[in-house]
This record gives C-alpha cells, structure tokens and sequence, in this order.
C-alpha cells in the first residue's frame, strides 16, 4: 500500500518519559515491599526467647526458645536429633513420636516448654550403649520398612506399647500403633516384628 505524500508518522514514543514512568513504578513498589522483606524473624524469636531445660536421652540441654516452639522443632533444628521426623505436622501420622515419661507423644503437637524437668527419649536414645535393642533387631529381621521415613516413630511407640503390655494379640498391637502410618505398607512386618520383641522380652 503507497502512502499519500502528505502522511507524516507519528512521532515515536519518548524514551524519557517511559523510563520516568517505570521507575517510578519500581520506587513506588519498594517503598511497600522492602520494609515487609527487611524484618527479620529471627530478631522476633531472639526478643521473645525464654530459657528451657530439655532432658533428652539423658543429657540435659540449657536452650533459649521461643515459647510457641514445638518440640518435634527443638529437637531437629535445635538439638540437631533429627531421627524425629517432621510429616504431617498436624499429629495424624506419627513419624515424630517420642517419649516423654514413658509415654508417646506427637512432638509435632506439644510445646518445648512443656516438657522441661522430664525425660524424653528419641529414637537415638532407645539404645544407649549402640547396640540394636530387640525391638530393632527384630524390626530389621522382619523386613518392617521400606523408606524407612516412619520408622523412628513406629519404633518409640512399638517401645511404649510393648512396656504398656498391650501385645497379647496381632489385633491388640494394631490398635495400639493405629497412630503410626506407614506409607509403604509394612503393617504386617511391623505387627510381626513388635510381637517378637514382645516375646523375648518376656
């Protein structure tokens, strides 16, 4: 198509004036977004830390935690006990069992502070003297895990239940671990496994 003669194009837009509208733009932005990026959680936790006396496995640990710190958190990111395992984080699975008194509890769902005074045990401390209890010898035996992410779990409450004695039947030891999940299907190892250490502990 041939232009008239008397077409003149439009002048092309000014590069200033695009420039000036960008970085206003970005400026604008900044001004909301970094004081949001630049505060520092860490600062909100150190101001509110309190002092925590934790009596895992038989060490007592002096820390400084904030007090909504759960206890499956304190003994992974502060203790470095990273046997407890982080699943659901809403109590549903069971992978972060421990024992506080002899008793299961989620860790996920209790706080740290909670805790100062008792005796917990992690999967690390069901044996001291690094040497497999029957419990872990017989989960081994037995083939009671795969991925062996709940493992340590199943583990502190197949402990808990069998001092407890609730293992005088297959069906009474699956009740008592419902609260542990396995996502690769190992139940019938693990009942196996459990029922077996029940006996020679006996």
């Amino acid at each position: 198509m041939t232009l008239p003669p008397c077409y003149t194009p439009p002048d092309p837009p000014d590069p200033s004036r695009r420039t000036f509208l960008i970085g206003s733009a970005v400026a604008t932005a900044g001004a909301f977004v970094l004081p949001l990026v630049a505060e520092e959680p860490a600062t909100a936790t150190d101001a509110n830390a309190i002092p925590v006396s934790l009596n895992v496995n038989g060490r007592v640990h002096e820390l400084r935690l904030d007090p909504r710190t759960t206890l499956l958190d304190a003994l992974r990111e502060q203790l470095g006990l990273t046997g407890t395992k982080k699943g659901c984080d809403q109590g549903a699975c069971g992978a972060c069992t421990v024992l506080i008194d002899g008793r299961r509890y989620n860790s996920c769902l209790t706080l740290a502070v909670m805790h100062g005074g008792k005796k917990i045990v992690t999967v690390e401390g069901l044996a001291p003297d690094d040497r497999l209890t029957p419990l872990q010898a017989a989960f081994i035996r037995n083939d009671a895990f795969q991925c062996g992410y709940c493992t340590p779990g199943q583990l502190c409450s197949a402990t808990a239940l069998i001092a407890e004695g609730h293992t005088a039947s297959d069906d009474e030891i699956r009740e008592w671990m419902s609260g542990n999940l396995c996502r690769c299907g190992c139940y019938v190892n693990i009942v196996a496994a459990i029922r077996e250490a029940a006996h020679a502990s006996v």
